[in-house]
């Protein structure tokens, strides 16, 4: 990962830190989402766009996936 630095005008910066914490996530992820959404994304993996995007605090989720993204199993 590559650490970089932007510049945010006060408003810029609280808005963002407040939505940062009503979704429980730091602002620096809320940034990455952001740019997910924003950046086109590679067409030789368009599913790349979406890597990343679910976070359900479990540790496990990953090998229940069917159930973390459909709400169920299959």
């Amino acid at each position: 990962m590559i650490r970089t630095q932007i510049s945010l005008s006060e408003s810029e910066y609280r808005a963002a830190k407040a939505e940062a914490a009503r979704l429980g996530i730091s602002l620096a992820e809320l940034l990455r989402q952001s740019l997910r959404h924003i950046i086109p994304a590679d067409e030789s993996r368009p599913w790349m766009r979406y890597a990343g995007m679910i976070e359900t605090g479990e540790e496990d989720a990953s090998q229940k996936i069917d159930e973390v993204v459909y709400g169920q199993k299959k």
